[in-house]
């Protein structure tokens, strides 16, 4: 009889313990954590944790695919900024930045320098080649980039759909890679969320 108390006791202290760790740490000012994997509900706007699971999902298929399984040698890729094909303001910057980030962590495919990258790479050739301070043996040179074989590139659109109440928001990124030199689409995918809201009545 006790044993089956001591049970019940540590079970239920248990419960307590996970319940307490799952909330998130208060602060003074009514500030506190967020879990920033788990899913928005705050509003139907796609958001951070959208972000993440379609780049997760998107670099998942990418790197699965035939294309990239069957390489012998690092696809060397360069990323274009996703388009926002949406009536809303979407940072397409960040989902391009996330999707780029879950490719290099897998560690089997090179990215060159895209836009962005090259400003900074430019910036720094010029400052050692003037600054003085270099031998001109020693410094960066033009001209010995390699150059991206591949392209990805991808769009985000999205349809709105409402009766009564209810509002839907369906929201679709596609990504194509793209041999740059024949212009041969060798992986294209699309990953389709959908955010449904509903009016209150009060």
């Amino acid at each position: 009889m006790n044993k089956n108390l001591n049970i019940t006791f540590l079970f239920a202290v248990t419960l307590g313990i996970s319940g307490c760790a799952t909330k998130p740490a208060s602060f003074s000012g009514g500030v506190a954590y967020g879990d920033t994997k788990a899913a928005e509900t705050l509003t139907n706007e796609i958001g951070l944790t959208d972000f993440q699971m379609m780049a997760e999902t998107m670099t998942s298929s990418l790197l699965t695919s035939s294309f990239i399984t069957s390489s012998r040698e690092k696809p060397t890729i360069t990323i274009s900024d996703v388009k926002n094909k949406t009536s809303e303001h979407i940072d397409t910057v960040a989902i391009t930045k996330k999707i780029k980030v879950q490719i290099s962590k897998s560690n089997v495919v090179r990215f060159m320098g895209d836009i962005a990258d090259q400003s900074h790479s430019l910036a720094e050739i010029q400052r050692q080649d003037q600054s003085g301070r270099y031998k001109p043996s020693k410094t960066v040179k033009k001209s010995n980039a390699e150059g991206a074989k591949y392209v990805l590139y991808g769009e985000i659109m999205s349809i709105n759909k409402k009766s009564g109440d209810i509002k839907n928001i369906d929201y679709t990124l596609t990504l194509t890679l793209e041999d740059i030199e024949t212009s041969e689409t060798v992986w294209t995918d699309e990953k389709e969320i959908r955010k449904t809201s509903e009016r209150s009545t009060f």
